[in-house]
């Protein structure tokens, strides 16, 4: 049988870029409100921002972004203005 191998494109290019955004859960925000700033600034679908809303709520963070620092900075001092708790890491 043939199996083929996922497409890792967005993974190898997260590690060519090196910076990963980290979304935590709080409790300040509502749902709607994180989903909301997860389609505004990091220009997810509202699947992809629910989903990543409720990864951060059950798990306590969810990675949300990969890409350049200087991309991520951006998103990051929004999503800050917006009082999210993010990070941006080395990936």
């Amino acid at each position: 049988m043939n199996k083929e191998k996922p497409d890792n494109h967005t993974k190898e290019k997260g590690k060519r870029d090196g910076f990963k955004l980290i979304l935590f859960n709080d409790e300040v925000n509502s749902f709607d409100q994180v989903i909301n700033a997860l389609t505004e600034v990091c220009g997810h679908d509202e699947y992809q921002a629910e989903q990543c809303a409720m990864i951060a709520h059950f798990k306590g963070s969810c990675e949300v972004k990969i890409g350049s620092q200087a991309a991520l900075r951006t998103m990051y001092s929004e999503l800050k203005r917006r009082k999210l708790r993010t990070k941006i890491e080395r990936g």
